[in-house]
């Protein structure tokens, strides 16, 4: 029987999440019988971390948890771990990079631009999303219809970011659609339908605020394989392996754009991940067995 540690906790914005993922993890990994060691992280670091186990998942959201920084600390330990390795965690922490690696790799996403620290206003036209670029669970991002909500946007946007950076991109109208990728194969999509519709935080982590279906219409099924196929190519894109799910919208013309790439998703009551491996036959235990069966290092 493999032993396996799960990380949970952290520093970032989203430890409440991470405790909650960490705990539904255990869960799964013992119906899945492994012997396992819950490891609260209090600082990013592996003090804490027992080294006569067999593999790591990682149920940390968040700054160390994906950003590299976790990643490159278990490549120094030679101990497998679920998710992606350090150089695709750092991109896809990071937004702005994120969006330069899919685009040279032709995979669409939202027009944007960078607003650097002292810069104050952007050339796109309203309604825009403004966003941290280096943060996660919706922290910090808001959307802007009005002229007078641009300030308080940049400044909850700029609070986030140590460097002050923000990422702004067009508002793309339409549906909210991701897909889980396992191993570099898609999942079944799923759509995100939030009740005013805008997917926040309190929208992603408070059970039945929101609902979730599969697109599963007739009409529906050429542009489910194109979200697939283009979720399954910005995986490749960021040289991602194991997990990662990958968020987009899609505009009434059909058009689908991808907004981010979650290497960590959450595994609480509420995620979609766990979803959309249900809907694919997956169960929880058996997902988390998948992923352990999964990890790597390096």
């Amino acid at each position: 029987m493999k032993r396996i540690a799960v990380l949970m906790g952290g520093t970032s914005n989203e430890r409440e999440v991470s405790l909650r993922s960490g705990a539904a993890v255990v869960k799964g990994l013992e119906e899945a019988g492994f012997e396992v060691v819950p490891v609260t992280l209090e600082r990013n670091a592996l003090d804490a971390l027992p080294r006569d186990v067999d593999a790591v998942f990682i149920a940390l959201h968040g700054g160390y948890g994906e950003n590299g920084g976790v990643q490159a600390d278990l490549d120094a330990l030679n101990l497998p771990y679920t998710g992606p390795g350090a150089a695709a965690s750092r991109i896809t922490m990071d937004k702005i990079a994120t969006k330069r690696v899919l685009d040279a790799a032709g995979v669409k996403t939202a027009p944007y631009e960078v607003l650097e620290k002292g810069i104050e206003m952007t050339t796109l036209p309203l309604p825009v999303v403004v966003k941290p670029p280096r943060d996660g669970s919706s922290v910090g991002i808001s959307k802007v219809v009005e002229p007078g909500e641009w300030a308080s946007a940049l400044a909850a946007a700029r609070a986030v970011d140590p460097d002050g950076e923000v990422l702004v991109e067009q508002y793309i109208p339409g549906r909210e659609w991701t897909v889980g990728v396992i191993g570099g194969r898609a999942l079944p999509v799923v759509e995100i339908q939030a009740a005013n519709g805008w997917y926040g935080f309190a929208e992603k982590y408070t059970a039945g605020t929101t609902k979730y279906v599969f697109p599963e219409s007739e009409e529906d099924q050429p542009l489910v394989a194109r979200c697939q196929a283009e979720a399954e190519a910005a995986f490749k894109a960021v040289g991602a392996r194991g997990m990662s799910r990958v968020d987009f919208r899609v505009s009434p013309e059909g058009e689908p754009y991808v907004l981010e790439i979650n290497t960590i998703p959450g595994f609480t009551a509420t995620s979609l991940l766990p979803k959309a491996a249900a809907k694919a036959g997956l169960s929880f235990s058996a997902l988390c067995a998948e992923l352990i069966g999964l990890a790597a290092c390096r």
